[in-house]
């Protein structure tokens, strides 16, 4: 898209970057974007296989509930699993097997959106992506270490920094 004359340039969402040195940190930051959430608030896991995904969300959904041992299986095959949390009903998407977009009327995203969304793979979202979610970017370094980008949420993310 081309530049305006005298217009300002669109601005990019509020990013931040973490070191996930092991798993502990990746449950840590995890349960500090769980204590920012609110209902209506979309998360959006990004990242390649082994990235993390699904260790954050197991994170996210054990603080959302303050059950330390809940069993949180990958949605991979079910492509959605729902918990009732503390903070209301978090609802967790993996998209990876997702036909498309259309889809995503049958899993009932745009009933969820009014409760907490987890969604993994949101490439496969399309034109359905919201741009006021809170996107996480995962990415594998060595061993266990990993780093994490986050953008959105201009007004919440600086507690993440």
């Amino acid at each position: 898209m081309a530049q305006i004359a005298g217009m300002p340039e669109p601005e990019s969402p509020p990013s931040v970057q973490r070191a996930l040195p092991d798993l502990a940190a990746t449950e840590a930051l995890a349960a500090a974007v769980a204590a920012l959430v609110r209902p209506g608030d979309v998360i959006l896991l990004e990242g390649p296989f082994g990235a993390g995904k699904t260790a954050f969300a197991r994170a996210f959904l054990r603080a959302a509930t303050g059950d330390a041992a809940l069993e949180v299986p990958s949605p991979s095959f079910t492509l959605l699993q729902s918990y009732d949390t503390r903070l209301g009903p978090v609802h967790h998407f993996d998209l990876w097997r997702l036909d498309g977009p259309a889809a995503l009327a049958e899993l009932g995203w745009d009933e969820a959106r009014a409760d907490i969304v987890l969604a993994e793979w949101p490439e496969r979202l399309g034109a359905q992506r919201p741009p006021e979610a809170l996107s996480v970017r995962l990415a594998l370094l060595e061993g266990e270490a990993r780093r994490a980008v986050l953008s959105g949420w201009p007004n919440r993310i600086g507690a993440l920094a």
